[in-house]
């Protein structure tokens, strides 16, 4: 698989799978379009940031399709970037405090398929509630020094020191980690890629013959 996203969460997510996989930087830029919906918008980013990356391993094996990715965090109605700086991103945490929030993130496959040169494409998306405590300003001032929230959608890794302030979540953790894990799976059970040739090795049936996918 390519990947086409430069985050470190994203790529940890996929190494723990046990995923083949190669990072492949997009050159996209993600302007959001004005009246376009949270979930299209992560579709629509997604599908850029996949495409963006095609003239770079063509010829696409057939093996190896192209994943694009993209997150991002909906506050009271309103979609969010990432936070520029610190005052952006206190502000962020201010007003998640005792609220709840949304986090979406668009999916696409690229792959081979149909005739020489073709391919194929699938985009989806996921959506996940969050709902963070009453955080005491001194708190979020705290966290905002360590830096933590910097490249973040919505200015926070719940996979780090920001779990602290999540009371409730509603749909799938590893969305709002960056990477809708379970969706991810289907997508490429549907295409032929799951599970991993990796895994052979380890999974055996009870009579200890190897589960070949």
């Amino acid at each position: 698989m390519y990947l086409a996203s430069k985050s470190p969460q994203r790529k940890g997510l996929l190494e723990s799978l046990g995923l083949d996989f190669e990072v492949v930087l997009p050159d996209y830029s993600e302007e959001d379009l004005a009246g376009l919906l949270p979930a299209e918008l992560v579709e629509r980013h997604s599908r850029g940031k996949a495409y963006s990356i095609l003239s770079q391993v063509e010829p696409l094996p057939a093996d190896r399709p192209i994943l694009g990715v993209d997150t991002m965090v909906v506050i009271h109605g309103q979609i969010t970037g990432k936070a520029k700086n610190e005052e952006e991103a206190f502000d962020l945490i201010n007003r998640m405090s005792g609220k709840t929030h949304m986090v979406y993130s668009g999916l696409t496959l690229l792959w081979a398929g149909g005739g020489p040169g073709e391919r194929q494409e699938e985009t989806s998306h996921a959506v996940t509630e969050v709902r963070f405590c009453r955080i005491p300003e001194s708190e979020v001032e705290l966290y905002i020094q360590s830096g933590e929230w910097r490249g973040r959608a919505g200015a926070y890794a719940i996979q780090g020191r920001a779990s602290a302030f999540v009371e409730e979540i509603r749909g799938d953790y590893t969305n709002v980690v960056g990477l809708p894990v379970p969706l991810l799976a289907g997508m490429l059970r549907q295409k032929g890629y799951w599970p991993p040739p990796g895994w052979a090795a380890r999974i055996t049936r009870r009579g200890g013959s190897p589960i070949h996918p």
